[in-house]
């Protein structure tokens, strides 16, 4: 696909003006280090559509199962530098093909808000298949959106759909730029009924489309899960100085000019190890917990918040 077309101004448009996401489909890669074998299942959701399940397998025991939701025009195999380090520790990972990725056969039939209800179904179809396995919902983007809603964030139900929109939820949620409110989507009071342990992240070049360097925390739209939290609930907020949507062309769109942001991203993927060793199992570690409030700080340049 063209990288001309950015992934914030296509999914705007899609959705009525109302989000960012991302583009995928480069070619170059960025695997940080061998990634064990992708695994490739399909499973039928509603209405017999087919739904294409990338899994990869913990290459060291067995921490928990991850499910994954990639951002808009992208596809999980575009994660390789989130989804390493956490098969390196021994977390399993399954994560949609979702209908609007620029990989999907059949991306052209799903326009507009279709994207939102097959992503619903998606992860629904997809915690109907592995039974009663606890999981961590975690995302990137318009995944993010998807992983806070599989924590209990209370999404808009689309029209002719029947709520709950997850029939449970993940233990604890790590979501990576997730979007600001976006009325057909989600509202303040939605995000506000986020119900597990989660960790909200961005970066301090994280601008919405329209934005400009010079927009005085114009990055903290991206913060809205946590901005709406109720204080209590272990929930997170993780700013990272120099960091943008891409970490620089490291995740998600590979076309992005660079450089990669790498230094950002292993902070990110070190508190994210530091958050699930807490709440990864859906009961707090006292010890975990411990050493992940030891980086509380509102100091870039890793600023970590608590509510």
């Amino acid at each position: 696909m063209s990288t001309s077309l950015s992934r914030r101004t296509l999914l705007a448009s899609a959705l009525l003006g109302a989000t960012a996401a991302c583009a995928g489909g480069a070619s170059r890669s960025v695997v940080a280090a061998p990634m064990p074998d992708r695994r490739t299942f399909d499973l039928t959701g509603p209405g017999e559509r087919t739904i294409s399940i990338s899994e990869w397998a913990g290459t060291s025991g067995k921490r928990g199962t991850i499910l994954f939701s990639h951002g808009a025009l992208s596809a999980p195999w575009f994660y390789d530098r989130i989804l390493q380090p956490l098969l390196a520790s021994g977390y399993r990972v399954l994560a949609p093909l979702h209908v609007d990725s620029a990989q999907h056969p059949h991306t052209a039939e799903y326009k507009g808000l279709a994207s939102w209800r097959c992503r619903i179904e998606d992860m629904r179809t997809l915690i109907a298949h592995i039974g009663d396995t606890p999981f961590i919902a975690m995302g990137h983007s318009y995944g993010g959106l998807i992983a806070t809603v599989l924590g209990g964030a209370a999404g808009v139900i689309p029209e002719g759909m029947e709520g709950p929109l997850m029939p449970r939820l993940a233990t604890s949620v790590v979501a990576f730029s997730p979007p600001p409110m976006i009325p057909v989507m989600m509202t303040a009071e939605g995000y506000g009924a986020l119900a597990v342990p989660a960790l909200i992240q961005t970066g301090t070049i994280d601008l919405l489309p329209g934005m400009t360097p010079s927009d005085a925390e114009g990055w903290r739209a991206h913060l809205a899960a946590f901005d709406a939290a109720k204080p209590g609930g272990h929930r997170y907020g993780l700013v990272l100085e120099g960091v943008n949507h891409y970490f620089g062309g490291a995740i998600c769109d590979f076309s992005q000019p660079g450089p990669m942001q790498l230094d950002g991203l292993s902070h990110a993927n070190a508190v994210a190890r530091l958050f699930l060793d807490a709440f990864a199992s859906g009961k707090a570690n006292a010890k975990a917990l411990a050493r992940l409030d030891a980086g509380i700080t509102d100091a870039l340049p890793i600023r970590l918040m608590r509510r």
